[in-house]
C-alpha cells in the first residue's frame, strides 16, 4: 500500500466509527448541551465536514467554484475553527441538513480521491495549517482531527445519558 493508500484507509475507517455513533444519536438531541457543556452533537458533526472539507479537498486540490454546492461558505463560517456551538437550533442547518454536508463532503473526498496520485501530495499546502505542512499531511490529520471529535460525540452520547458502545 501507498502512503495515499493507508491516509484514504484511515479517513474510511473513522468515519465509519463515527456515523455509528451519530446515528445512535437522536436528532432531538443534537443541540442539547449538558451542564457545564461547550458544544453539542450538531456542532461537532458540522465541524467534522467543514475540516474534511478544508484539508482533504481545499488543500490537496484547491477551491472550485462548484464547491459552493458542496459545502457553502455560510456553513464553513458557522463550523469554522473560530466559531462558539450556540444551544439555539434556530441559528443552524437542522441535523438532516448537517448530516447531508457531512455525507457529501466524504463522498466527495472518495470520489476525487483516484486522482491524488496525480497530485504532489509531498507539495506545500495553501492556506498554511499550524500541524500540516504538505498535502500528504492533510489527509493524515483530517483522520485524527475527526477521530478526536468522534471522542467528543462518544462522551455527549454519555452526558445525554446513552450507554457506552462497546
Amino acid at each position: 500500500m501507498t502512503e495515499l493508500d493507508n491516509a484514504l484507509a484511515d479517513i474510511a475507517q473513522v468515519r465509519h466509527y463515527t456515523t455509528a455513533l451519530i446515528n445512535t444519536i437522536d436528532p432531538a438531541d443534537w443541540f442539547r448541551m449538558p451542564a457545564g457543556g461547550v458544544t453539542h452533537v450538531a456542532w461537532q458533526v458540522g465541524h467534522i465536514a467543514m475540516a474534511q472539507y478544508r484539508l482533504c479537498l481545499e488543500r490537496v486540490r484547491g477551491v472550485r467554484p462548484e464547491d459552493e454546492a458542496l459545502i457553502s461558505s455560510e456553513f464553513l463560517k458557522q463550523f469554522g475553527r473560530d466559531s462558539v456551538p450556540d444551544p439555539d437550533p434556530a441559528k443552524y442547518p437542522t441535523p438532516a441538513e448537517i448530516l447531508a454536508v457531512f455525507h457529501r463532503v466524504h463522498d466527495q473526498l472518495r470520489r476525487e480521491a483516484t486522482s491524488f496520485a496525480e497530485i504532489d501530495l509531498a507539495g506545500p499546502i495553501h492556506p498554511p495549517h499550524r500541524i500540516c505542512k504538505t498535502k500528504l499531511d492533510c489527509l493524515f490529520w483530517s483522520s485524527k482531527h475527526e477521530m478526536l471529535h468522534a471522542g467528543q460525540i462518544g462522551l455527549l452520547r454519555r452526558l445525554l445519558g446513552a450507554a457506552p458502545l462497546w
